[in-house]
């Protein structure tokens, strides 16, 4: 398919997916209109890449559908200058995104093969202001802290310490919360903690751990 069809593509999926859903903030929309989500899920379901659903990257993961991703972003009212951690690298395909609308952008993911892939990926497509680094996203990025924002694209049912500590003040977080039920939810640190506020049900693949201290609660 021709980039000016992809293009007609992913004008469409803003279009039917994006603006209904209420997404309003025109940087988020500029950069799901911008990057290229079909190069970012495998070749055999390129041609589901804007449709209205999570798709398949191997290994157990997927691709959040773009209404989701969208909505994450909005929820960061990232406006440049930002540094930001993701947990839960995936394909790629959202760091991407927050790559447009921030100044740096640290990504972990677990599964060593999909962070090769993901980190060649973006680098082929030029985003030089993101980093990717395989590991247990659960601990964060302490030696880069503090982040403005943070957004972990893998499902909990508590939120890790290690990440509100990480934490800028003023800073957000966004995070499905919940296992088999899940809500996205978004803490603000403030001068006095944490603010919380529920958003919306989601359904996300469980967070991966490389042990089970996530199970004890700890870091």
């Amino acid at each position: 398919m021709t980039e000016p069809a992809r293009q007609t593509e992913r004008d469409n999926m803003i279009a039917d997916q994006i603006v209904p859903r209420g997404i309003r903030d025109p940087g988020v929309i500029a950069a799901m209109r911008h990057v290229p989500r079909h190069r970012f899920v495998p070749d055999s379901h390129a041609r589901f890449a804007y449709a209205d659903s999570p798709l398949p990257i191997g290994h157990g993961q997927t691709i959040s559908q773009p209404a989701v991703v969208a909505f994450m972003t909005e929820a960061l009212a990232l406006q440049g200058r930002e540094k930001v951690l993701e947990i839960g690298t995936g394909s790629g395909y959202q760091a991407a995104v927050l790559a447009e609308l921030a100044s740096r952008v640290f990504t972990i993911e677990l599964v060593e093969p999909l962070a090769k892939q993901a980190a060649q990926r973006l680098a082929e497509l030029g985003y030089v202001n993101v980093t990717v680094r395989a590991g247990d996203g659960y601990r964060g990025w302490p030696e880069e802290a503090p982040f403005d924002a943070i957004i972990v694209t893998a499902a909990t049912d508590h939120v890790p310490q290690p990440l509100l500590d990480q934490l800028a003040l003023g800073g957000r977080l966004i995070l499905p919360l919940g296992d088999s039920f899940q809500k996205l939810t978004l803490y603000r640190r403030t001068q006095n903690g944490y603010e919380r506020t529920e958003l919306i049900p989601v359904r996300f693949v469980p967070m991966l751990r490389e042990d089970r201290a996530s199970r004890e609660g700890k870091p």
